[in-house]
Parts: structure tokens; C-alpha cells; sequence
């Protein structure tokens, strides 16, 4: 007979039954200060992780309402109720606690309580609320805005209270990895060319960098930056640009390199861990390359065992250590079920081959929001074996299954999170090659639970989760395309004497001293400078910017962007060149040059973004409206004109009006107020008659926008 549960009581008595549920965990134990561990390289080596009481209430509720129609999955759901997930720092009510669960210092108090004797505990923390969060991604757009205000927030409000808190003796004992700001980075390589990334895209840098700070101050922490997914990044032409921008963040920081632990990758995606059938992205079918396949569209990296291979070996080349450990969240990338492949297609059509050896039965690599068909993926472990060339610290489980993505449908909220097209799924997207978006119906806003995807996830589970409370070994790694730790440029940092600049005693020369520094364009936060290359007897390896006498940043090439500057102030700065064997040049001469003065925009100034999906006679339109005004707008009225008699049928986030060829679209009630320089996204559906051209003029409240 089942031991699931008939009905658990919720409030306290849930989270009560989840902590029992819970391992490793000791009873009775208090929270005093515990002595401090020394900084390893690998925090999940020996270690255990820390299980979430809150995400065990949910898994043992969840097997408790399936076990009178599906007592098999429901004990599948009971062997998974102590698997370590990682706590969502994503937004700064949740520092303290919200209505969606209890506080960090109720995690940090909990992960105490677990620690074993002298086993160290990893408590997995996803930092995620930079300003202009998310900039691609409606369903997870974030509270603070991308402006100097809501960076300084983030500073103030945000990273100074969890670095506060983290840095308490009381936690001194546990290890803590940080993964910091999903999506953020990455979208400044592939998304630049989207407005709302372009304004973002300084505060990301500064946000990021000033995370890394704090964060990298306090010995027991440890930063793993967030590096997307092999679909996203894997092209040659993104992640040499994707690499470019981490080195660049982290030589900003205090620390430099040294300031990054590790990166994360799939953080909350399902691209597989690895095609076990598609193990050569070189190979070819009929004189095809399969990565010209419609699916994989030239792109190399097919999984994340050969990103993170790939992504390795080029920031080890581009300056950080050989010690850098990679992450890979492996808890929706399973791909299991009656769906999963069992053999390598024998088509000799490229795109049927491709589509029936592939375990990622995505419609798209692209579709991100609660996918169809995924399911769970490897069980968090340290070193995992098999994966050589990846250098894998651990695969982790940071986003906690069960946990939407994106809302399917518009629900108002207040925080922040807008209704994203990608997660509807009868929504038909240009970005995934006008496919449906293959996204689950029915989903609640992103973080909230979301059951059908829970069962989805646990039924179509690989490795298969076992009814009978134990977990399915590890499948056999050879499979693995990237194991051949050949690829490897080095597995011991201290064997290379090149990287220690105190060994060739015979340098002492130093770099000569950059000149011709000049400030270009200014705005009202920031200040480009650019200088001459200094050279080198042997190379020159970067530039320290500083500001005054206080040193600001790190670059490898010779111009910086200072950013976070205050308006209508001068500020003076100078440049020093460095080379490997740490001998540094003479200041350069001091330029002097001026933020912009702030300026006032009248009240009721706005920009509309306006594009269209079509297809035949019908189509969707998108407007995104910005108040650019320095003044609030407590409603607002937009209004144009269809130049070819286009016809409005439905429409979301705003009640809309059509009187023969003119619109009106009025706000709704929760999206009424719309602060300075804050944006709100409405949409429709429509219908041409073969000829769809774009209205010519917005006006807001009367007002005609840019």
C-alpha cells in the first residue's frame, strides 16, 4: 500500500512535514557560529546539499493528490522529496520572506540544522534582481528599473542585506554557491539590438560586477556566473562575444578573475546533458553536416556537455584559471517518456534524420517556457564522472521542478512579471520559425507552482525515477561526445609556471605608458574613454582605469565605459598599462570631461515600439509603450490609425476600441500607474486583407510619441 500522504494541512504544518521529509538533517541542533572553512575549489566535493523543506512540502502534496488516480507516480514523486534544490533570491521582498516562502536567513538557519558533523552543506542561492532584469523576456522581467535609481537600489536594498546576511559568523561553517543573475550577461552577446537590452545593458555590467564584490569579500561564498545554454550561446559568433563580456565584467571587479568561481549553465532550460545519438556535430548525412539541419541551424553544440566543454576551454584562453568549475542544471533536461528516442535514426533525409535521433523534442531550441514533453534530468552530484573536458563542479538542481516559467495567459501581479507570448501556447512565434510555441497550458506566473508541469516532469523523468523510493543509477556517460579529456588544456593550474608573473624574474620591464586618453560622447551616467595601445617587451596583458587616485576597473583592451556616474559632474581619470609579470606603467595623463546635465522631459513624452508577427490574412501586433517623461502617469490612453483598414479581433493588457480605422487602447486596471521612464507591453490579434502596413504615429494621453 502507498505511503503517500491522503491531505497535508497548509501555513506551518506543510513546511513541518516537508522538514521531517527532509536529509540530511539533525534535529535539535542550534544555530551558533560554526568555524569558517577555507575557500576549496570545489564546494560540492564531499559535500552534501541543502534540501528545501518548502519544495518537499510541495513534492509530498503534489504525490498526495495523484495517489488515488496515479499511485505509481505519486511514489516516484516521494523519491524525489529530498532532492536538493536551490532557494530564488528574485526580488527583495524575498529576502526577508514573502507570500511565496520564508526568508534566506530561514534557508541559511535551515542549512545549519542539516549540516552533518564535520560533512560540509552547499546551499544553492540563484541571485536575480538586476535592474532591467530579463530584458528579452517578459514573464520574468523584475521590480527595478533600468536606471541609476534602481541600481542603487540593487546595490543598497538588495546585494548589501544578502551580503549582510551571508557574511553572519553564525554561517561561517556553510558553503554557499551563488548563482548569479541568470540571463543577464548573455543577453548583452545576442540581444543588444532590443531596445529595452540596450538600456539595460550598463546597469547589467555594473550590477553584476558589484554582486561579485560583495559576494567574492566573504571566504564560505562562492560565484558561479550564469552562461545560458548551448541553443543560446553555442554559435562560434555568440560566445566569443559571450566570453568577451564575462572577462570584461570580471576584470572590473576588485578581484579580477579571481572574483568567479564558476559558470551555470540551463539555468530553468531543458536542452539535453547530452544526444546520445547525435554524438558528432561534425558528421554528416547524404554530404549534409547534420548542424545544418533546420533544428540545430549551424550550431556546433548540440547539448550542454559540449558547451560547457567549449565554453571551458575559451575562458581558460581568454585569461581565468584552469580552476574554473562549471555547473550544468540538469532539472528539466531529461527528456525521457514514450517521446525519447531508442536508436539513431536510419533516414537519409538530413532533417528527418535529425528529428528522430534527437531526445530534445522541443519544437524549437528557442522554446523556454514550460516546455512539452521535458522531464527531470540527472540528480544533483558533485564531479559527476564521465564529462572530462567540461570540468563540471556539480549538476545542480536551480530551478526547483514545478515551478512556472511564465503565465499562458495574462494575470496581474505585483512583481513585475509580464504576460511573455512564449509561454502561450496557441501563440504561432517568428522567433521559433513561426511554430507554435509548444509552451503547457494553464501555467501561473513564473516561480509560482505549477502541477502539470510537476507530473509532466516526473513521468518522462531521465534517468527514470523508481516507485519504490530509490533513485535509478546514473546511465552510462561514454555516450558523451566530450569526454575525451584530450580537449583538455590543463588539469592542473600550478603545472603552467607561464601564469604566475613571479617566476621570470628576468621581466622587470614595464609597459609603456598609455597615451592619447580621451573621453568621448558623455551621458548623464556614464564616460567612454579610449587611449593608445601601450606595448611591452614581452605583452601587455590589460589596463587599470582609475578615477582620481582609486582604481575602478580592469580592461583587456584600451577603452572602458565608467558608468554609474552622477549628472552634470566632471570627473578625472588615468590609465595604467600592466603585463603579465605584474609590472605596471606610469600613469597616463589625467583626462578631465563632464557627465551630462539631467534634463527635464515634458510631462506625457512617451516611445512606442511597435512590430507584428504575420501570416496570410492575420497577424499579431506588439506595442511596447515607455513614458519618457519625468512625471508619472496615473492612466493613459493609446491611440493610431491602421493606414490599410486592419481589423483588431482580440487583444490583452490593455481594453481596446476600433471605430472604423482608428484604435484606442486604454490601460486596465492593475497597469494604470506607469512611472517615469517605465515601460508596459500590450498586444492583439488581427486581421489584413493581403496588405499590412504599420500605423504611421502613436499618441499617449494626446501626446504624439517618438
Amino acid at each position: 500500500m502507498s505511503q503517500v500522504p491522503k491531505r497535508l494541512r497548509t501555513g506551518a504544518s506543510a513546511v513541518a512535514v516537508g522538514a521531517l521529509l527532509s536529509a540530511p538533517m539533525i534535529l535539535g541542533t542550534t544555530t551558533t557560529a560554526v568555524g569558517a572553512e577555507s575557500h576549496v575549489d570545489n564546494p560540492y566535493a564531499g559535500a552534501t546539499q541543502y534540501v528545501n523543506a518548502d519544495w518537499t512540502a510541495n513534492v509530498v502534496a503534489e504525490a498526495a493528490a495523484v495517489e488515488a488516480t496515479d499511485p505509481t507516480l505519486a511514489q516516484q514523486m516521494l523519491s524525489i522529496k529530498s532532492t536538493p534544490t536551490a532557494v530564488w533570491m528574485d526580488r527583495i521582498g524575498a529576502i526577508e520572506g514573502n507570500v511565496d516562502g520564508p526568508g534566506l536567513k530561514h534557508h541559511l538557519d535551515a542549512a545549519v540544522a542539516q549540516k552533518s558533523g564535520s560533512t560540509p552543506i552547499v546551499l544553492n542561492v540563484v541571485i536575480y534582481d538586476l535592474p532591467g532584469r530579463d530584458c528579452y523576456a517578459l514573464a520574468s522581467n523584475g521590480e527595478l528599473p533600468a536606471t541609476d535609481a534602481g541600481l542603487e537600489r540593487y546595490k543598497t536594498e538588495y546585494i548589501d542585506e544578502i551580503a549582510d546576511l551571508l557574511d553572519n559568523p553564525e554561517y561561517a561553517g556553510i558553503r554557499i554557491a551563488a548563482t548569479v543573475e541568470p540571463d543577464s550577461l548573455p543577453n548583452l552577446t545576442t540581444n543588444l539590438s532590443e531596445p529595452a537590452c540596450q538600456q539595460s545593458a550598463p546597469y547589467y555590467r555594473a550590477g553584476v560586477a558589484y554582486a561579485l564584490d560583495k559576494l567574492h569579500a566573504i571566504p564560505n561564498v562562492y560565484t558561479y556566473v550564469d552562461a545560458a545554454h548551448s541553443g543560446w550561446l553555442g554559435w562560434d559568433t555568440n560566445s566569443v562575444g559571450a566570453v568577451q563580456t564575462f572577462v570584461e565584467v570580471a576584470q572590473s571587479t576588485i578581484a579580477g578573475f579571481a572574483s568567479i568561481d564558476g559558470f551555470v549553465t540551463n539555468t530553468a532550460n531543458s536542452t539535453p546533458l547530452s544526444e546520445p545519438f547525435l554524438t558528432d556535430s561534425s558528421a554528416s548525412i547524404n554530404g549534409m553536416p547534420i548542424r545544418s539541419a533546420k533544428y540545430y541551424e549551424w550550431n556546433f553544440s548540440f547539448d550542454e556537455a559540449d558547451w560547457t566543454a567549449d565554453l571551458y576551454n575559451q575562458l581558460v584562453a581568454a585569461g581565468f584559471p584552469a580552476t574554473t568549475g562549471m555547473l550544468i542544471d540538469t532539472s528539466r533536461n531529461g527528456w525521457g517518456g514514450d517521446a525519447r528516442p531508442t536508436a539513431v535514426s536510419t533516414s537519409t533525409d538530413l532533417n528527418t534524420y535529425v528529428n528522430e535521433s534527437r531526445i530534445d523534442r522541443r519544437i524549437h531550441r528557442g522554446a523556454w517556457c514550460n516546455p512539452a514533453g521535458a522531464g527531470l534530468g540527472e540528480r544533483p552530484v558533485a564531479s559527476p564522472s564521465g564529462y572530462t573536458a567540461s570540468h563540471l563542479d556539480a549538476f545542480v538542481w536551480i530551478k526547483p521542478p514545478g515551478e512556472s516559467d511564465g503565465s499562458s495567459t495574462e494575470i496581474p501581479n505585483d512583481e513585475g512579471k509580464g504576460f511573455d507570448r512564449m509561454c502561450d501556447p496557441t501563440y504561432v512565434a517568428a522567433k521559433l520559425g513561426n511554430q507554435l510555441t509548444g509552451a503547457l497550458p494553464g501555467a501561473p506566473v513564473s516561480g509560482k507552482w505549477f502541477s502539470t508541469q510537476f507530473q509532466q516532469l516526473v513521468a518522462n523523468a531521465y534517468p527514470v525515477i523508481p516507485a519504490d523510493g530509490t533513485v535509478d543509477p546514473t546511465p552510462d556517460p561514454t555516450t558523451d561526445p566530450t569526454t575525451d579529456p584530450t580537449t583538455d588544456p590543463t588539469t592542473d593550474p600550478t603545472t603552467d609556471p607561464t601564469t604566475d608573473p613571479t617566476t621570470d624574474p628576468a621581466d622587470t620591464s614595464s609597459p609603456t605608458v598609455p597615451a592619447g586618453l580621451t573621453a568621448g560622447t558623455t551621458t548623464t551616467s556614464s564616460i567612454p574613454l579610449t587611449w593608445t595601445a601601450s606595448t611591452d617587451n614581452v605583452a601587455v596583458t590589460g589596463y587599470d582605469v582609475y578615477q582620481g587616485t582609486v582604481k575602478i576597473a580592469s580592461t583587456t583592451t584600451p577603452s572602458y565605459t565608467v558608468t554609474g556616474l552622477t549628472a552634470d559632474t566632471a570627473y578625472t581619470f588615468s590609465v595604467r598599462a600592466k603585463d603579465a609579470a605584474a609590472n605596471v606603467s606610469a600613469a597616463s595623463a589625467a583626462v578631465t570631461a563632464s557627465t551630462k546635465a539631467a534634463t527635464t522631459t515634458p510631462a506625457g513624452a512617451c516611445k512606442v515600439t511597435y512590430s507584428t508577427n504575420d501570416w496570410n490574412t492575420g497577424f499579431t501586433g506588439s506595442a511596447k509603450i515607455t513614458n519618457t517623461s519625468s512625471t508619472a502617469l496615473s492612466a493613459w490612453t493609446l491611440a493610431f490609425t491602421f493606414p490599410a483598414g486592419q481589423q483588431i479581433s482580440q487583444g490583452w493588457s490593455a481594453i481596446f476600441t476600433q471605430t472604423g480605422t482608428t484604435v484606442s487602447a486604454a490601460n486596465q486596471a492593475w497597469n494604470g500607474t506607469l512611472a517615469a521612464g517605465a515601460s508596459v507591453d500590450i498586444g492583439f490579434n488581427a486581421t489584413h486583407t493581403g496588405t499590412n502596413t504599420a500605423p504611421s504615429t502613436f499618441t499617449l494621453n494626446g501626446t504624439t510619441c517618438s
